[in-house]
Protein backbone atom coordinates (compact mmCIF):
# COMPACT_ATOMS: atom_id res chain seq x y z
CA UNK A 1 0.00 0.00 0.00
CA UNK A 2 1.19 3.51 -0.95
CA UNK A 3 1.22 6.55 1.18
CA UNK A 4 0.29 9.85 0.09
CA UNK A 5 1.01 11.79 3.08
CA UNK A 6 -0.34 15.30 4.13
CA UNK A 7 1.64 18.62 4.93
CA UNK A 8 -0.76 20.55 6.28
CA UNK A 9 -1.38 23.07 9.25
CA UNK A 10 -4.64 23.31 10.15
CA UNK A 11 -7.95 22.11 8.82
CA UNK A 12 -11.77 23.09 8.63
CA UNK A 13 -12.92 19.90 10.92
CA UNK A 14 -10.15 20.07 13.61
CA UNK A 15 -9.03 23.08 13.83
CA UNK A 16 -4.99 23.90 14.39
CA UNK A 17 -3.02 21.01 13.76
CA UNK A 18 0.25 21.80 13.80
CA UNK A 19 0.89 25.80 12.61
CA UNK A 20 3.85 26.00 13.86
CA UNK A 21 5.57 22.69 11.45
CA UNK A 22 8.64 22.60 9.41
CA UNK A 23 7.39 21.58 6.01
CA UNK A 24 11.12 20.45 4.90
CA UNK A 25 11.38 18.44 7.95
CA UNK A 26 8.29 17.07 7.93
CA UNK A 27 8.61 16.06 4.46
CA UNK A 28 12.16 14.42 5.07
CA UNK A 29 10.43 12.33 8.01
CA UNK A 30 8.37 11.18 5.67
CA UNK A 31 10.29 10.12 2.85
CA UNK A 32 11.99 8.34 5.56
CA UNK A 33 8.99 6.66 6.59
CA UNK A 34 8.47 5.30 3.02
CA UNK A 35 6.12 7.79 2.12
CA UNK A 36 5.28 7.06 -2.12
CA UNK A 37 3.98 10.97 -2.23
CA UNK A 38 3.17 14.34 -0.16
CA UNK A 39 0.53 16.23 -0.12
CA UNK A 40 0.72 19.93 0.44
CA UNK A 41 -1.94 22.26 1.32
CA UNK A 42 -1.24 25.82 -0.41
CA UNK A 43 -4.70 26.99 0.70
CA UNK A 44 -4.22 29.65 2.97
CA UNK A 45 -7.63 30.67 4.37
CA UNK A 46 -8.76 27.30 5.32
CA UNK A 47 -5.00 25.30 6.07
CA UNK A 48 -3.11 27.82 6.60
CA UNK A 49 -0.57 26.64 4.03
CA UNK A 50 1.12 28.67 1.29
CA UNK A 51 2.94 28.38 -1.97
CA UNK A 52 6.19 28.31 0.30
CA UNK A 53 5.15 25.32 2.20
CA UNK A 54 5.11 23.29 -1.05
CA UNK A 55 8.57 25.14 -2.41
CA UNK A 56 10.23 23.37 0.72
CA UNK A 57 8.45 20.07 1.03
CA UNK A 58 9.71 19.91 -2.70
CA UNK A 59 13.05 21.15 -2.32
CA UNK A 60 13.97 18.43 0.31
CA UNK A 61 12.58 14.95 -1.15
CA UNK A 62 12.80 13.14 -4.21
CA UNK A 63 9.12 11.44 -4.02
CA UNK A 64 6.22 13.46 -6.45
CA UNK A 65 4.64 16.13 -4.56
CA UNK A 66 0.48 17.20 -5.07
CA UNK A 67 -0.51 20.06 -5.21
CA UNK A 68 -3.32 20.34 -2.39
CA UNK A 69 -5.24 23.17 -2.55
CA UNK A 70 -9.12 24.23 -4.66
CA UNK A 71 -8.55 24.25 -8.28
CA UNK A 72 -11.30 26.38 -9.58
CA UNK A 73 -9.04 28.48 -12.48
CA UNK A 74 -6.96 27.39 -15.85
CA UNK A 75 -4.35 29.25 -13.99
CA UNK A 76 -3.94 27.41 -10.19
CA UNK A 77 -3.11 24.20 -12.44
CA UNK A 78 -0.12 26.52 -14.51
CA UNK A 79 0.31 27.57 -10.47
CA UNK A 80 1.23 24.30 -9.12
CA UNK A 81 3.23 23.86 -12.16
CA UNK A 82 5.55 27.01 -11.06
CA UNK A 83 5.27 25.49 -7.91
CA UNK A 84 7.14 22.70 -8.36
CA UNK A 85 4.15 20.38 -8.31
CA UNK A 86 4.35 17.01 -10.07
CA UNK A 87 0.56 16.85 -9.33
CA UNK A 88 -2.55 19.06 -9.32
CA UNK A 89 -5.96 17.95 -7.13
CA UNK A 90 -9.45 18.17 -9.15
CA UNK A 91 -12.03 18.06 -6.84
CA UNK A 92 -15.75 17.12 -8.88
CA UNK A 93 -17.93 18.34 -6.76
CA UNK A 94 -16.18 21.69 -7.14
CA UNK A 95 -16.35 22.11 -10.80
CA UNK A 96 -18.84 22.03 -13.57
CA UNK A 97 -18.33 19.50 -16.76
CA UNK A 98 -16.47 21.89 -19.18
CA UNK A 99 -13.97 23.27 -16.30
CA UNK A 100 -13.15 19.80 -15.51
CA UNK A 101 -12.15 18.96 -18.85
CA UNK A 102 -10.72 21.61 -19.37
CA UNK A 103 -8.19 21.63 -16.09
CA UNK A 104 -7.62 17.92 -16.70
CA UNK A 105 -5.97 18.62 -20.26
CA UNK A 106 -3.84 21.36 -18.91
CA UNK A 107 -2.56 19.51 -16.55
CA UNK A 108 -1.70 16.71 -18.93
CA UNK A 109 -0.57 19.24 -21.40
CA UNK A 110 1.30 20.69 -18.49
CA UNK A 111 3.13 17.22 -17.80
CA UNK A 112 1.52 17.25 -14.27
CA UNK A 113 -0.59 14.35 -13.03
CA UNK A 114 -3.81 14.73 -11.76
CA UNK A 115 -5.80 13.23 -8.63
CA UNK A 116 -9.87 13.19 -9.42
CA UNK A 117 -11.52 13.50 -6.43
CA UNK A 118 -14.88 12.16 -5.44
CA UNK A 119 -17.14 11.30 -3.34
CA UNK A 120 -20.01 9.39 -4.71
CA UNK A 121 -21.05 7.24 -8.03
CA UNK A 122 -22.44 10.37 -9.85
CA UNK A 123 -19.12 12.07 -9.38
CA UNK A 124 -17.27 9.05 -10.36
CA UNK A 125 -19.04 9.02 -13.50
CA UNK A 126 -17.50 12.38 -14.24
CA UNK A 127 -13.98 11.73 -13.23
CA UNK A 128 -14.25 8.69 -15.74
CA UNK A 129 -15.59 10.75 -18.71
CA UNK A 130 -12.36 12.65 -18.37
CA UNK A 131 -10.25 9.52 -18.42
CA UNK A 132 -8.91 10.26 -15.02
CA UNK A 133 -5.84 7.87 -14.42
CA UNK A 134 -5.54 8.59 -10.69
CA UNK A 135 -9.00 9.02 -8.85
CA UNK A 136 -9.52 9.63 -4.84
CA UNK A 137 -12.80 8.45 -2.89
CA UNK A 138 -12.74 10.98 0.11
CA UNK A 139 -14.69 9.36 2.90
CA UNK A 140 -15.56 12.77 4.56
CA UNK A 141 -18.35 14.94 3.41
CA UNK A 142 -17.18 18.43 2.12
CA UNK A 143 -20.66 20.26 4.14
CA UNK A 144 -20.92 18.18 6.99
CA UNK A 145 -17.05 17.38 7.81
CA UNK A 146 -18.53 13.56 9.27
CA UNK A 147 -16.69 10.79 7.38
CA UNK A 148 -18.92 7.59 5.70
CA UNK A 149 -16.07 4.32 6.17
CA UNK A 150 -18.43 2.96 3.68
CA UNK A 151 -18.33 5.11 1.26
CA UNK A 152 -14.34 3.84 0.22
CA UNK A 153 -15.71 0.57 -0.71
CA UNK A 154 -19.26 1.67 -2.24
CA UNK A 155 -17.30 3.75 -4.92
CA UNK A 156 -14.14 1.53 -5.21
CA UNK A 157 -16.49 -1.49 -6.53
CA UNK A 158 -17.22 0.86 -9.49
CA UNK A 159 -13.78 1.51 -10.56
CA UNK A 160 -12.16 0.13 -13.58
CA UNK A 161 -9.29 -1.93 -12.86
CA UNK A 162 -7.24 -0.02 -14.85
CA UNK A 163 -7.21 3.33 -12.60
CA UNK A 164 -5.30 4.16 -9.62
CA UNK A 165 -7.59 4.37 -6.48
CA UNK A 166 -6.27 6.40 -3.70
CA UNK A 167 -8.49 6.26 -0.38
CA UNK A 168 -8.83 9.71 1.34
CA UNK A 169 -9.74 11.11 4.51
CA UNK A 170 -10.23 8.95 8.00
CA UNK A 171 -7.42 6.45 8.07
CA UNK A 172 -5.99 6.42 10.98
CA UNK A 173 -4.20 3.22 11.56
CA UNK A 174 -2.87 -0.03 10.13
CA UNK A 175 -6.27 -1.56 10.29
CA UNK A 176 -7.95 1.03 8.01
CA UNK A 177 -4.96 0.40 5.63
CA UNK A 178 -5.52 -3.09 5.30
CA UNK A 179 -9.39 -3.24 5.25
CA UNK A 180 -9.29 -0.26 2.14
CA UNK A 181 -5.98 -2.58 0.13
CA UNK A 182 -8.76 -5.07 0.53
CA UNK A 183 -11.05 -2.93 -0.83
CA UNK A 184 -8.75 -2.97 -4.08
CA UNK A 185 -7.43 1.03 -3.05
CA UNK A 186 -3.79 1.37 -4.19
CA UNK A 187 -2.73 4.38 -2.01
CA UNK A 188 -4.00 6.12 1.01
CA UNK A 189 -3.94 9.84 1.59
CA UNK A 190 -3.11 10.83 5.31
CA UNK A 191 -3.11 14.02 7.20
CA UNK A 192 -4.00 14.67 10.13
CA UNK A 193 -2.94 11.38 11.82
CA UNK A 194 0.40 12.05 10.33
CA UNK A 195 1.04 15.49 11.13
CA UNK A 196 -0.38 15.08 14.45
CA UNK A 197 2.49 11.81 15.37
CA UNK A 198 5.20 12.10 17.40
CA UNK A 199 6.73 9.98 15.17
CA UNK A 200 5.84 10.96 11.47
CA UNK A 201 8.73 8.52 9.93
CA UNK A 202 7.61 5.26 11.96
CA UNK A 203 3.81 6.34 11.70
CA UNK A 204 3.84 6.03 7.74
CA UNK A 205 5.93 2.89 8.29
CA UNK A 206 3.67 1.25 9.96
CA UNK A 207 0.51 2.49 7.39
CA UNK A 208 2.73 1.11 4.71
CA UNK A 209 3.31 -2.21 6.48
CA UNK A 210 6.95 -2.39 7.13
Amino acid sequence: MAVVAEIKRRSPSKGDLRTDLDPAGLAGRYETGGAACLSVLTDAEWFGGSPDDLRAARAAVRIPVLRKDFTVDARDVTDARIMGADCVLLIVAALDDAQLVDFHDLAIELDLAALVEVHDEAELERALGVDAAIIGVNQRDLVTFEVDRDRAGRVAAAIPDHVVRVAESGISNRTDAVALAEAGYHALLVGEMLVNSSDPAAAVSELVGR
